[in-house]
């Protein structure tokens, strides 16, 4: 077993369960002497930031949130989510939590991927805030947490694939292509894209991420599937939000081809 201090989107426990971690257990804690920040960009622009967290040199200054007893099988998948060594550092910090102390890990923003100028979306701050009060977080915290300005992505265009006789793949033709990844019916060639996004492409390659993004809106209730995704059973929100992602790919990556889901047998 490990001992986990989340304090961003794994304050809601739908976000950390579809992350692969189901905690052993769960209590309100505090890091004293750090503050909270949104400054670890997203590997997607339209995303702002998401939450880090700072020395602040004031020991009255404090982030709170959850210390979660975790089965020590989670910690590859944990370290995996949070892009550990590439977009964030494991560290141990000392965290109180009913009135005893506690080492635990946590995860902090590695250099190049802070930008002080960042700020959340408005779908993860309200995954954020409403972690923040399921955990029963004080109540003066979750209010400075919902006041916290959000980025404004602006909107999108329906995405439409560019013309052309392009090939189609399916599960196991896409899996034979490492630096394909493919979004509700769209594949993309990730070779050329920008540094930042080299850990995407040992994440994303050869796999299909519609389920993995569904899994992300602030809306989600962890009950997402693949039969929804085949059977085109998305409402106006999921679709809005897969559609601003297949823009993104688009700028990100090379559209290469079309992605059929096929009916399981």
């Amino acid at each position: 077993m490990f001992r986990y201090f989340g304090f961003g989107s794994n304050l809601n426990i739908t976000s950390l369960l579809a992350k692969g971690v189901t905690p052993l257990a769960s209590r309100c804690a505090s890091l004293n002497g750090w503050q909270l920040r949104f400054n670890v960009q997203h590997f997607f622009r339209h995303e702002g930031g998401v939450a880090n967290i700072e020395r602040s040199g004031v020991s009255a200054e404090q982030v709170l949130g959850v210390l979660y007893d975790c089965p020590d099988d989670a910690l590859a998948s944990l370290d995996a989510m949070e892009a550990c060594g590439y977009g964030y550092e494991r560290i141990t910090v000392e965290v109180e939590a009913e009135g005893e102390c506690f080492s635990a890990f946590t995860y902090v923003g590695m250099a190049k991927f802070i930008d002080n100028d960042c700020r959340p979306s408005r779908r993860y701050l309200n995954i954020v805030v409403d972690g923040a009060r399921q955990a029963g977080l004080a109540s003066d915290y979750v209010n400075r947490l919902a006041a916290v300005p959000v980025h404004q992505a602006g909107d999108y265009p329906p995405f439409i694939p560019p013309a052309g006789d392009y090939p189609a793949f399916d599960e196991a033709s896409l899996a034979r292509h490492p630096m394909y990844t493919s979004l509700y019916g769209s594949v993309f060639d990730m070779s050329d894209a920008r540094s930042l996004h080299e850990y995407l492409k040992s994440f994303f390659g050869g796999c299909d991420m519609t389920l993995f993004h569904l899994k992300r809106l602030d809306s989600s209730d962890g009950n997402e599937s693949m039969d929804q995704i085949r059977h085109g059973q998305l409402n106006k929100t999921q679709l809005n939000y897969l559609n601003a992602y297949l823009n993104e790919y688009a700028r990100e990556y090379r559209y290469v081809g079309r992605f059929e889901y096929k009916n399981k047998k």
